[in-house]
């Protein structure tokens, strides 16, 4: 299996209030990252490739570790755990939930609508299934009795000496 290829550092420097900085990394990008900054320095002439042998040396020495140092001395570099204040993030604006609350306040109306529509008609066919069936219970009787009716008249019939 090969090797994967280490990416070459290349040193980067910048001043950033009372200090000047110095850094190795494999770009311009990963640099200012390190800074903490959105904005491109390289592009403003803030932040630059560095120049300074003794600057190099130190930095290749430390590779992505950001080293500073009073601004316009000549002392050497060094890595400081607080370098740099961290510019925090820019937090995004909340998107605008108006419209999918409303829709969402829209739908639970409908469904209570729907749920009130439901019951209503339940209570309407339980109450014509109970007059269906009271109107079956008194069909039944009535042929029942008409059934009985008809009975007694063919047999009276038959009785008379009529014919079936």
């Amino acid at each position: 299996m090969p090797k994967a290829r280490a990416r070459r550092l290349k040193v980067f420097q910048a001043q950033f209030g009372f200090h000047d900085t110095v850094l190795a990394v494999p770009s311009q990008a990963q640099a200012l990252r390190v800074w903490g900054t959105r904005q491109n320095l390289f592009a403003e002439g803030q932040a630059r490739p560095a120049q300074d042998p003794a600057a190099i040396d130190a930095a290749l020495a430390h590779p992505g570790v950001l080293l500073k140092r009073p601004a316009g001395s000549d002392g050497p570099f060094k890595a400081d755990s607080a370098a740099l204040p961290r510019v925090p993030e820019r937090r995004k604006r909340p998107a605008d939930r108006t419209k999918l609350t409303a829709a969402e306040a829209a739908l639970r109306r409908l469904e209570a609508a729907r749920e009130r529509q439901a019951a209503a008609l339940r209570r309407r066919q339980e109450k014509l299934e109970a007059e269906i069936a009271k109107a079956q219970a008194a069909y039944d009787a009535a042929r029942k009795a008409a059934t009985a009716a008809v009975v007694a008249a063919r047999e009276a019939y038959r009785k008379a000496g009529g014919e079936a």
